[in-house]
């Protein structure tokens, strides 16, 4: 079993009740969640187009899966739980993204790891800080708190609590 980390996000329909269908998906794939952060309402990061604000959490999974399986496993959720691509950065029911392979670095375009701008994301290394904060970002060498102290001087994100982590998962 390896351990790795998964972003969700969703800024449609009713977005907490999304997470938590989101986390059941995968613990009902075999995907077990172990740790999940609290949930967080954060601005729309990477559009120019208007948008509501998201709830975003990020859950640490034990897999026996690849990337990219894993990342396939996520699309199926994603599909199954009403999501429709458009656009890159489009408003969605759910979103979920493999930030961290355990210490693995894989550049297949089906599965990039770590994901190419979570270093850049307040709102992805505030939660991952959260559950995660010694872990290192295995290209850059920092630990995730240092890696969210560089990103938080650079950043306009709006990363605000938005209930415990027992709202998505016991």
């Amino acid at each position: 079993m390896k351990l790795c980390f998964a972003g969700l996000g969703s800024n449609q329909g009713d977005r907490l009740a999304n997470l938590r269908a989101a986390v059941a998906h995968l613990a009902a794939r075999g995907i077990q969640p172990v740790r999940v952060s609290s949930v967080y309402e954060t601005s729309p990061v990477g559009t120019s187009e208007s948008q509501p604000e998201y709830l975003n959490a990020v859950v640490a999974v034990e897999t026996e899966l690849e990337p990219k399986e894993l990342v396939a496993a996520f699309l199926a959720i994603e599909h199954t739980l009403g999501r429709v691509r458009t656009t890159r950065n489009a408003s969605r029911v759910i979103d979920i993204d493999l930030l961290l392979a355990g210490d693995l670095v894989c550049s297949d375009p089906e599965a990039i790891v770590p994901h190419p701008r979570m270093h850049e994301r307040l709102f992805v290394l505030t939660l991952l800080r959260e559950i995660a904060a010694q872990t290192m970002h295995p290209v850059l060498r920092k630990t995730i708190t240092e890696c969210r102290e560089m990103c938080l001087s650079q950043s306009d994100e709006h990363v605000r609590l938005f209930a415990p982590s027992t709202a998505i998962y016991p």
